[in-house]
């Protein structure tokens, strides 16, 4: 329906809206916590239904386990009870686990036995350093020594300063890996929440100009050039590669992904605040990318944004993930708060919250269904079940503070008042 005229306040400031996003948050963390936590180490992936999927040994992503840290470090200092078993439990995994005792740096994938995917990825190294930021507010006293880590990792392996960026991955022992000539802004764009992360939790201003550069390179250069479509993927002097491919749809899709122009929105707008606004560019980015994803990446017959579109702007995968709608929901919240103008923002928060909650949250089983069909039918082409708290969790806390910081400052600084 539509809302013209019908109410002036924005959702996010209704009593009642807070109690329910608030509800979904604390559904959130009962499905995960009490069923996710593997005795043996890490963190089960889980069905539809809750269970754990993946055998007696199951691959820990080192994702996963990071944003798990990052997550119950949110509910910890929100006052949650048992959110700090989980903490040391995923913080233990990450360090004595997925970080490499004899090269350095952080394993892409492990189980029981060790390593089974030993690829350094800029991706994963970008949520440990997410994770440790969060458990460094939440007063974990492993926190100091993790971040330490891989803030040298990044800055001595990954950043590449004539660029202003990271390099994507490497082998085990830092040797080039044979597809080497690659660059990508998701990892980029990761480590840009990270890097945010950082610098609220240790004030240190060599983590904010990271991200600045970060930002600069892929959305002031690169999306503003292409109309503010954000490119997925690049060469190694930072080309954008429009006829990329990768078998890989869930991290290296073709084309290009409107679930991020989202993010980055909302990233830009706090990377923004955090600068003391002197970067003229980003409140301006931050429209142009909000806006194309909602005239370009939503389905306005059938709802939700589709997964990828081509270069001409028509829909490639056109299934409709569940993050895309987070990203949605949490940067209309911000442009709302930073940049009021007319509706659109407004009225695009309560259609993007209404799909999320008559569609993508599974009322039957608990969590959110992480993959419908293009018609909005639950599927798993790309994703087995319900393994991830991180984007949902997020979405449904970021309206309930101010839109200044990372969830875990602004949550600090508001004493856990919501």
């Amino acid at each position: 329906m539509s809302d013209n005229g019908q109410t002036a306040a924005s959702w996010a400031s209704l009593p009642y809206h807070r109690r329910w996003l608030l509800d979904q948050a604390d559904g959130l963390f009962d499905f995960f916590q009490y069923r996710a936590m593997n005795p043996k180490g890490g963190f089960f992936d889980l069905d539809d239904q809750g269970s754990p999927i993946g055998g007696v040994n199951p691959t820990r992503g080192i994702h996963a386990s990071a944003r798990m840290v990052h997550c119950f470090s949110v509910g910890y200092l929100l006052g949650r009870p048992g959110a700090g078993d989980i903490i040391d439990h995923g913080m233990r995994y990450l360090w004595e686990r997925h970080r490499d005792t004899q090269h350095g740096g952080y394993f892409w994938q492990v189980n029981d036995d060790g390593a089974v995917d030993s690829a350094k990825q800029g991706y994963g190294h970008a949520f440990v350093l997410l994770a440790a930021s969060s458990a460094k507010v939440a007063g974990h006293p492993l926190a100091d020594r993790l971040l330490a880590d891989i803030t040298e990792i990044l800055d001595t392996k990954f950043w590449e300063a004539r660029h202003g960026a990271i390099a994507e991955e490497f082998n085990r022992d830092w040797s080039p890996i044979e597809r080497g000539n690659y660059r990508g802004q998701n990892s980029n764009m990761h480590l840009t929440e990270a890097l945010m992360a950082a610098f609220e939790a240790t004030g240190e201003m060599a983590y904010l100009q990271k991200a600045e550069s970060i930002a600069d390179l892929v959305i002031r250069r690169a999306a503003g050039s292409v109309g503010f479509r954000v490119a997925e993927h690049f060469d190694t002097e930072w080309t954008i590669d429009k006829d990329y491919y990768h078998p890989d749809e869930m991290f290296r899709p073709a084309g290009t992904t409107p679930g991020h122009w989202l993010e980055w929105a909302r990233l830009v707008l706090q990377l923004w605040a955090l600068g003391g606004r002197k970067h003229a560019w980003m409140p301006d980015a931050a429209k142009s990318l909000f806006v194309q994803s909602m005239s370009l990446g939503w389905d306005k017959e059938k709802g939700g944004f589709f997964y990828t579109l081509d270069w001409q702007d028509r829909p490639a995968k056109t299934n409709k993930l569940w993050w895309p709608m987070c990203e949605g929901a949490a940067a209309a919240h911000f442009l709302n708060e930073h940049l009021p103008a007319d509706r659109f923002y407004e009225d695009s928060y309560r259609l993007i919250w209404g799909t999320i909650a008559n569609r993508f949250i599974d009322h039957k089983n608990g969590g959110w269904h992480e993959e419908l069909t293009e018609d909005l039918v639950p599927a798993h082409t790309l994703f087995p079940g319900k393994g991830d708290i991180y984007h949902a969790l997020q979405a449904c806390l970021i309206p309930l503070f101010p839109a200044t910081g990372s969830l875990t400052k602004v949550i600090v600084d508001a004493d856990g008042r919501i």
